[in-house]
């Protein structure tokens, strides 16, 4: 078992089973995860420090648009992709193995919840996990406290209001809010040409 392995098994949508051999690599990516995120969080570091410890959590460079107020919680970090002009204020918390892709221009608010992994509901199998993707479009703008959950797609130019939970995909630029998050508003979009 080896990481590209691993990231292919999730990003096919394919559970992991309790205790299986995949289970046990899944515990050694977060404690990897953790490892990084304890550097990043434990004293502070200047915007191109920041990066680097970042593009070492998910694997890959970021851009140097790129911006982030630790602290920042990764349970893997290896299955989260960012484009340019992102920013994530501090206190999110992202579990990626589902898979995360965070497009251009978005802002993310304080203490925001990515969450790619669901518990099997039969108790007999409640250790058997079932990953599924996160994907927000470009100029997003996800308020403090929001949780998004497993599969879950989120339109460009939308805005998802503090506190929202959102468990189902969201269209274009709209205004999500509540429990479940539901549409408010639709976002007036201005030709900047």
């Amino acid at each position: 078992m080896d990481l590209n392995d691993f990231l292919e098994h999730l990003n096919c949508g394919k559970s992991v089973i309790g205790n299986s051999e995949l289970h046990e690599f899944m515990h050694k990516v977060s404690s990897e995860a953790m490892q990084i995120t304890s550097r990043l969080n434990g004293c502070y570091h200047e915007p191109e420090e920041i990066r680097a410890l970042f593009s070492e959590l998910i694997g890959k460079p970021v851009d140097p648009s790129f911006r982030l107020f630790p602290p920042f919680y990764s349970d893997c970090g290896k299955n989260i992709t960012v484009g340019k002009n992102v920013f994530i204020n501090s206190g999110c918390h992202f579990q990626d193995q589902g898979g995360i892709t965070i497009g251009d221009g978005t802002l993310i608010g304080h203490c925001v919840v990515l969450a790619t992994l669901n518990h099997d509901f039969s108790p007999s199998k409640r250790g058997t996990l079932h990953p599924a993707p996160i994907v927000i479009g470009k100029n997003v703008w996800i308020g403090a406290n929001a949780t998004i959950v497993p599969g879950v797609t989120i339109g460009n130019g939308s805005i998802i209001a503090a506190g929202a939970v959102v468990a189902k995909d969201v269209p274009e630029n709209v205004v999500v809010g509540g429990v479940p998050a539901k549409i408010i508003k639709t976002v007036v979009t201005e030709d900047l040409q």
